[in-house]
């Protein structure tokens, strides 16, 4: 059977569908016969049609506008090349569909959220976040109090860990084998040795008290805490027990002393949770729970109210910004307004808000903030929390301010609280010399600070204060 021919009759044409006669020039940009001329001004052979898309693999004109999408034609009458009509473009700023062309003259796609191009982000904007980082989404609400700002927690990676405060400790080469047997020897029948104990302990760094405990137990299959708690007693047991628990664990057992029982030891949650790193303060969670059996915000909420509570809270998220987080002027001006506006710019003060900046800034950027508040308003900071706020809060947010400004400042500060007026707060005066004692150069940096603000040595503050193998111990603890 023969094939239909089409309308007319005769064979079809030689040439492809659409094609002109012999003689004539292919329509422009088309490739010419073999043997034909190409028409004058047609692009060089290989090159797509003007405003037509090129072929998988080929590069289009220079210069030459996109064509509309796969089946969409232009407008009747227009000339080819030439965009759709208005009103089948996406608006201003979309993403076209799959396949359609953005509008003719608009700027190149930005990536969500970054400002046009060449146009400066908006003063005081966080700075963009880095590839990766999470997108907050479109239409979420602003970060509550307690959260980081968005894009601040997008630089670098997170701090590691305390000395002391991985759980299990990482493995150390040194034997503690002869001190654990010196131990027992001091606490084995009748009387203590309390200057060896004094002698052995003082001197053990955060993962060495691992390793001794560890070798106390498998020499002599003892609890080393026990036998100290039943050798030992009042201030010389609790700085020895101190020592002994490492950094940690202490922590733990002064935060949950200090909630125990009637009252608050709010001096104690302050020592142990402002200030700290995200990774400290997971730490401190998570074997605060273990230990006890018990939530640790939880326990805040039972002993804390109204906003100091919601302070600590804000505090125990670990949502503070890594000391990787670079200090951005822009976002220090804008701190520095919004804690002027919350305190000396308006009748009565905005808690939550200077608690909200304080505990989710990290230490450098609360150190500018406050650098750029006395210099914008001729007066400190400290000064302003102090005529701002009281009790409690303003105890902790002077915490959290000297933590970024001066932190050897902070502890002499610290100790000398302990000391001061008529009687020795021991507690106090022994968890803060035990917790400086286990970074050997912030400890030499207190000493220092406490001389030049005091005008005298720490040691000599603390043998005017205490006696017997409590000040033996704590002359020990600070290295004297």
């Amino acid at each position: 059977m023969a094939y239909q021919q089409p309308y007319g009759g005769g064979p079809p044409p030689p040439n492809q569908y659409g094609a002109p006669p012999p003689g004539q020039q292919p329509p422009y940009g088309q490739q010419p016969q073999y043997g034909q001329q190409p028409q004058y001004g047609a692009p060089p052979p290989g090159q797509p049609q003007y405003g037509q898309q090129p072929q998988y693999g080929q590069q289009p004109q220079y210069g030459a506008p996109q064509q509309p999408p796969y089946g969409q034609q232009p407008q009747y009458g227009a000339p080819q090349g030439q965009q759709p009509p208005y009103g089948q473009q996406p608006p201003y700023g979309q993403q076209p569909q799959y396949g359609q062309q953005p509008a003719y003259g608009a700027p190149p796609q930005q990536p969500y959220g970054a400002p046009p191009q060449g146009q400066q982000p908006p003063y005081g904007a966080p700075p963009q976040q880095q590839y990766g980082a999470p997108q907050q989404p479109y239409g979420a609400p602003a970060a509550p109090y307690g959260q980081p700002a968005y894009g601040q927690q997008s630089y670098g990676p997170p701090d590691l860990p305390s000395t002391g405060y991985v759980v299990p400790p990482p493995p150390i080469q040194w034997d503690g084998t002869p001190d654990a047997r010196t131990l027992r020897k001091a606490m084995k029948g009748f009387g203590t040795d309390e200057k060896t104990l004094i002698h052995v302990l003082v001197s053990k760094d955060a993962l060495q008290v691992d390793v001794l405990r560890a070798a106390y137990k498998k020499e002599h299959g003892r609890d080393l805490i026990a036998d100290i708690a039943s050798e030992c007693g009042g201030n010389l047991e609790e700085v020895l027990l101190a020592i002994v628990r490492g950094p940690l664990a202490q922590d733990c057992h002064v935060l949950r002393t200090g909630m125990a029982g009637p009252g608050t030891d709010e001096e104690a949650l302050n020592d142990v949770l402002l200030g700290r790193s995200n990774a400290d303060i997971a730490a401190i969670k998570n074997l605060y729970t273990k230990t006890y059996r018990r939530n640790l915000e939880a326990d805040l909420k039972s002993e804390l109210s109204m906003k100091t509570e919601r302070h600590f809270l804000m505090v125990v998220a670990g949502t503070r910004a890594e000391s990787s987080a670079p200090v951005v002027p822009q976002q220090v001006e804008q701190d520095v307004l919004e804690i002027y506006k919350a305190t000396e710019g308006k009748t009565g003060t905005d808690e939550l808000l200077v608690c909200q900046i304080m505990s989710s800034r990290n230490d450098a950027q609360i150190g500018a903030i406050a650098g750029l508040y006395e210099q914008k308003y001729r007066r400190s900071l400290e000064t302003v929390i102090k005529s701002e706020f009281s009790g409690h809060m303003s105890r902790a947010l002077l915490h959290q301010l000297r933590t970024g400004t001066d932190r050897a400042l902070r502890d002499a500060l610290l100790l000398e609280d302990s000391m001061a007026g008529i009687g020795t707060k021991d507690r106090l005066l022994l968890n803060r010399a035990v917790r400086a004692h286990w970074d050997k150069g912030h400890l030499q940096r207190v000493k220092a600070a406490y001389r030049a603000r005091f005008h005298k040595d720490l040691g000599a503050a603390i043998r005017s204060e205490t006696s017997g193998d409590f000040e033996r111990a704590l002359l020990g603890v600070i290295g004297e």
